[in-house]
């Protein structure tokens, strides 16, 4: 059987952890979006966008762009 190549869900990012302060994930998002060959306008875009707004709004744009090979996961604090 021959099936269609998928993206592994490999990368875990700990938004408890260290990994998970504001200024990384900007930063990871930056270097991810060099790897997938975004131009500068979109990439300078999407920055502006994840500091347009709190943490949440940070994350959600994070997700957005790289939501299909990279799991965000933080405790439930209820």
């Amino acid at each position: 059987m021959i099936r269609e190549k998928t993206i592994p869900h490999d990368i875990v990012i700990d938004l408890d952890g260290p990994d998970g302060n504001a200024f990384v994930l900007l930063g990871t998002a930056k270097r991810f979006a060099r790897q997938l060959c975004y131009d500068d306008t979109e990439t300078s875009s999407m920055l502006a966008d994840m500091r347009s707004s709190d943490y949440e709004h940070l994350l959600e744009v994070f997700d957005k762009h790289f939501g299909d090979f990279v799991i965000l996961e933080r405790s439930i604090v209820e």
